[in-house]
């Protein structure tokens, strides 16, 4: 592993414990050299899904991509990295479980809506307002006044 400090390529692994409920190793490691501790995280390569996107193109699903989506729905909010974490590694599984190959995108923005309606009333609606692609002050109205309606 490549230091990210000075690029030193030899470190040592000071501490290895499992993360994301067992999907993966988190890594506490040294590098030799300039003694940088840095962390990293071994994971098992799933089955690459396909994203179908709205304009018909496809890409690989990016669990990076959705991860920092949810994280700018949750800028500045309540809700802590390990809820994004456990929130995004959720959505995975179940699209996993559902799609064989692609996966629409709007099957994925709703899984993210509705999990994150129950987490934080604002980062839904930050969501949703670009997920919905809200053109102004009435869409962001409407969102708001369905979610004050719900039990």
């Amino acid at each position: 592993m490549r230091c990210p400090r000075c690029g030193h390529l030899e470190d040592k692994v000071t501490d290895s414990r499992t993360a994301r409920g067992g999907d993966a190793i988190r890594r506490r490691r040294m590098c030799v050299k300039c003694e940088h501790r840095f962390t990293t995280y071994e994971e098992v390569i799933r089955a690459h899904l396909r994203v179908i996107k709205r304009d018909k193109r496809r890409e690989d699903l990016d669990r990076i991509k959705l991860l920092n989506g949810v994280q700018r729905a949750c800028e500045k909010r309540p809700v802590s990295a390990d809820q994004m974490e456990t929130m995004v590694d959720t959505i995975l599984v179940e699209l996993e479980n559902e799609y064989d190959r692609e996966v629409p995108s709007e099957a994925i923005g709703e899984k993210v809506m509705e999990r994150l309606e129950k987490i934080d009333d604002v980062a839904y609606v930050r969501f949703a307002s670009v997920y919905r692609r809200f053109k102004d002050v009435n869409q962001f109205l409407s969102a708001i006044e369905g979610m004050m309606v719900r039990p």
